[in-house]
């Protein structure tokens, strides 16, 4: 009995170590995107994030979840094979926000080594009445004094 337990015992440490050995590894482009200053005029920005399975199984992307509401992921979701790419667009809409700089993470859950990712996107939202100073105090003067 103790032989088959120790077989039993041997198998599957072998087994799980040949798995971890393998799978699917995830590799970003960046983990952060700027938007920079964008006007309140036009609140609704979006960038994407590119990355790679470096691993050498399907990478699934089991779920994105942005910190805010205002912030929405879009996310291959098929696997991604083994050299393969995928994107992350993520679109950010300061409608009824505050003007101001704003920071916002997607937190990735995946089937790679790294089960857990985050990304950051962050961007300067300019009130329309600021850009509109701005531009005149920019402006040159237009009369000549002697």
């Amino acid at each position: 009995m103790k032989k088959i337990l120790l077989i039993i015992s041997l198998w599957a440490a072998g087994t799980s170590y040949a798995f971890a050995q393998g799978g699917a590894e995830i590799k970003f482009d960046k983990t952060t995107h700027n938007f920079g200053t964008f006007p309140e005029s036009s609140p609704i920005v979006s960038g994407t994030f590119t990355f790679t399975n470096v691993g050498n199984a399907p990478l699934v992307i089991h779920q994105a979840v942005a910190s805010c509401g205002c912030t929405v992921p879009e996310y291959t979701k098929e696997p991604v094979m083994p050299g393969k790419t995928g994107k992350i667009k993520v679109t950010y809409d300061g409608t009824g926000k505050l003007s101001g700089h704003f920071e916002k993470s997607i937190t990735l859950r995946t089937n790679a080594k790294t089960e857990m990712i985050r990304l950051l996107v962050e961007g300067n939202m300019q009130s329309d009445a600021v850009r509109e100073a701005l531009s005149k105090h920019a402006r040159p003067a237009t009369g000549t004094t002697n």
